[in-house]
């Protein structure tokens, strides 16, 4: 029995699996998930993912149970699940993570990236309510953020945020965490991992990270992505955006704080300048 996998959880692998050895270890100590590579007698290879706390799992089991039409090969295949649990089986998806190498790079990987991310934006109704409960939580990251960012900063990101009204919001299936790290490479072709963080959201909130990182001082690649996408953030869309940012930029330097992320606390303080100086 590995270390932070349950009976349970060990019943339904032997189960679903049989025997299996582990090729590799991915687990997120972090957020309490176990996160492994395994390979069966028969030469098959599988993702498991499990954790009786995490909120990930149920997101990607939901994820997968809607389905990801026309993209066989480009995410990984479900084949076992147990929300109850907390366990998932993926197949395993061949291919080398893009984050780190030179497809990063490359204005190709954004234009398919932004090609897939179109498939897996199905429509999912619209919210009069989304943009509201976005800026509460927004909210209650600024009060967590009092220490960690200069006042001057808060008062003008909550100013900022007082002056947006999105409105009623058309929601789709976002992946939630839409960059790189979360891209493999097979042979030029790109293919999207780890859907723990998937959710009813609108559209542009799987553009924030990339916008902050890889499209920053290269234009190229952000005119591939949308290219592949096909569409940009419009007028209508200024609030909505604006809103999108500030929650991931004051809730990323919190929580990395909470973390001790150091690195990623810093990349959270560069989000809220590169914010208040778009504003």
């Amino acid at each position: 029995m590995r270390q932070g996998i349950t009976d349970e959880q060990n019943r339904l692998l032997a189960s679903w699996l049989g025997s299996y050895t582990v090729v590799r270890d991915y687990s997120w100590p972090l957020q309490d998930t176990n996160v492994l590579h395994v390979v069966t007698p028969s030469g098959t290879a599988f993702i498991i993912k499990a954790s009786t706390t995490s909120h990930h799992i149920h997101r990607e089991i939901a994820a997968h149970a809607a389905g990801f039409e026309g993209l066989d090969g480009r995410v990984p295949a479900l084949r076992h699940a147990s929300a109850r649990a907390g366990i998932l089986v993926t197949e395993f998806l061949p291919g080398t993570l893009v984050e780190g190498t030179p497809a990063e790079e490359d204005p190709e990987t954004y234009r398919q990236a932004g090609a897939l991310l179109g498939s897996i934006h199905r429509p999912a109704g619209s919210s009069p309510h989304y943009a509201n409960a976005l800026a509460i939580k927004t909210r209650a990251w600024m009060d967590r953020a009092h220490g960690l960012l200069p006042e001057t900063q808060l008062t003008s990101l909550a100013r900022n945020l007082d002056a947006l009204n999105p409105g009623t919001v058309e929601l789709v299936a976002t992946h939630g965490d839409y960059q790189p790290r979360n891209w493999l490479q097979d042979n030029g072709q790109i293919k999207v991992i780890d859907f723990g963080r998937a959710e009813r959201r609108p559209w542009a909130h799987d553009l924030v990270r990339l916008s902050h990182q890889q499209f920053v001082h290269r234009p190229e690649l952000a005119e591939a992505f949308h290219a592949g996408l096909g569409r940009t953030v419009g007028p209508a869309e200024a609030d909505l955006w604006r809103l999108e940012n500030l929650n991931q930029a004051i809730g990323t330097v919190v929580w990395a704080h909470q973390m001790g992320d150091t690195a990623f606390e810093q990349a959270g303080r560069d989000m809220v300048e590169r914010v208040l100086a778009a504003s």
